[in-house]
């Protein structure tokens, strides 16, 4: 516990001395999967085909390598279990993501969701609350849902 308080205000005092404040790629891809893997853990099993589609979708959203993948979705692993809230990640979420990149989001998580075939329904609560909590149109929604539905395996 303490660990994790002194590595908070570390992190917010070296933003402050001498750092401009911008949000970088990797701290996009790092919210983005963090959010990912908290989607895939929801239901209790990260089985291969979330897995499979949680590195294509960062691969493809992102433009990375396979390197860069597992390096990404290691450092994600560790940010979600750290996580206490989903505040932490939507709060950057909408201080720095456009509404494109937050339905692509969105839409990404649905894919997750989808991915072993069987949608849980703390996959989807936890969606829709994510949803609501970068303030996505309930519109968007419903078109990230059906689109990922459309191209999933089940």
């Amino acid at each position: 516990m303490l660990n994790r308080i002194t590595r908070f205000f570390e992190s917010r005092l070296s933003k402050t001395d001498g750092d401009s404040g911008a949000f970088s790629d990797d701290e996009r891809q790092m919210t983005a999967a963090a959010l990912l893997m908290e989607v895939a853990a929801s239901d209790r099993v990260f089985d291969d085909a979330e897995l499979a589609a949680f590195k294509k979708i960062l691969a493809d959203v992102y433009k990375l390598s396979n390197d860069e993948v597992n390096e990404l979705q290691s450092r994600a692993e560790q940010r979600q279990q750290d996580a206490t809230s989903l505040f932490q990640f939507t709060q950057l979420v909408n201080d720095h993501f456009s509404h494109e990149e937050k339905f692509v989001l969105v839409k990404s998580m649905w894919q997750i969701a989808y991915a072993d075939g069987d949608l849980d329904k703390y996959e989807e609560s936890l969606i829709r609350r994510v949803a609501e909590l970068i303030y996505l149109s309930h519109t968007d929604f419903l078109v990230a849902r059906n689109q990922a539905r459309e191209n999933s395996p089940a």
